[in-house]
């Protein structure tokens, strides 16, 4: 008899659907049971308000979260950056996957990279942490753009540049990757010039936290490097009461020495929309070894932050 097949519960994006399906069959590979797909419509997806207006990113992950709690699916996938940063009661975070690239792309008009576009060019995200950092690169580096306020998922997006709308568009080059569109990506951001939103590129596999079974089958697909990397960043953010809709970019990475991992270095950044006030600061240490370590990590870098003013610009919301 084949064992009854595990519910994984997912928005109804392109991007979602695509992402949760690698998810399914890497799951069902080390269960040994088939997984289906139950699409969950979900607050975010519907509302056509900015995120900053109707409540930050949580507004795609409570439904998901709802059909945890009331049984109607074993488990769910997130982008780790649309993730709350506090626990979520009756819930465990059980796998953490190997990040994707956790990079911000550029799809611009005539294959341009940001340094090519005209000056004046209209530049669209929903992310007041990009326009922050682009607005800031604009100023030190003599360039001439305007950030536009868009939401949408991918294909409405970068619709608004093939339609002369717009002449680029930010996005994530992880998404990108996942619905098969990398190959549309004119330029590459360095994270010295944009730092990814805490978590961007990583999932989360989230499921009930009495599941004993399912929490130890999810484990093995759970990446420990990139788990306490993204747990500093996201301790970052909670530290600075960021909500998500704040303007916060936070990267762990890791520094190797040849095949060996020596160090972490945390990087933080928070500024005003417009780009005229940015604080920005790292710090490189030990690997954490722990949970709480990669915690304090995030924590410390924040306290740092806060001295240097940022708790001054989290007020800022998009417009």
């Amino acid at each position: 008899m084949t064992e009854k097949a595990l519910r994984l519960g997912t928005r109804r994006s392109k991007l979602a659907m695509a992402q949760s399906g690698q998810v399914a069959d890497a799951v069902s590979q080390v269960t040994g049971r088939p997984v289906e797909l139950v699409e969950i419509t979900t607050y975010g997806d519907v509302s056509r308000e900015h995120l900053a207006q109707i409540g930050g990113t949580g507004v795609f992950v409570a439904a998901l979260r709802e059909a945890l709690l009331r049984g109607e699916v074993d488990f769910a996938v997130h982008s780790l950056k649309d993730l709350p940063t506090a626990p979520h009661e009756g819930l465990v975070v059980a796998a953490v996957p190997e990040r994707e690239d956790p990079r911000d792309v550029v799809v611009a008009r005539d294959a341009r990279k940001l340094t090519d576009l005209p000056r004046g060019a209209r530049i669209g995200t929903g992310a007041p942490r990009r326009m922050a950092q682009l607005n800031a690169y604009a100023r030190t580096h003599g360039l001439e753009f305007e950030t536009v306020p868009i939401r949408g998922n991918v294909d409405t997006r970068i619709g608004y540049v093939r339609s002369g709308e717009l002449d680029a568009v930010v996005l994530a080059a992880a998404g990108l990757n996942r619905v098969g569109r990398i190959d549309e990506v004119t330029d590459f951001l360095s994270v010295d010039t944009v730092l990814p939103a805490p978590g961007q590129g990583a999932l989360a596999i989230e499921c009930a936290a009495d599941n004993a079974d399912l929490i130890a089958a999810l484990a093995e697909l759970d990446d420990p490097f990139t788990r306490v990397a993204v747990t500093a960043e996201r301790s970052l953010l909670a530290a600075l009461e960021a909500g998500c809709s704040a303007p916060v970019g936070a990267l762990a990475d890791l520094l190797a020495d040849g095949q060996t991992v020596k160090e972490m270095r945390l990087r933080g950044v928070v500024g005003t929309t417009d780009g005229s006030t940015l604080v920005q600061l790292s710090t490189t240490g030990p690997v954490p070894q722990t949970h709480d370590a990669a915690l304090a990590l995030g924590r410390e870098l924040a306290t740092e932050m806060l001295a240097q003013g940022a708790a001054g610009l989290m007020g800022e919301r998009a417009h």
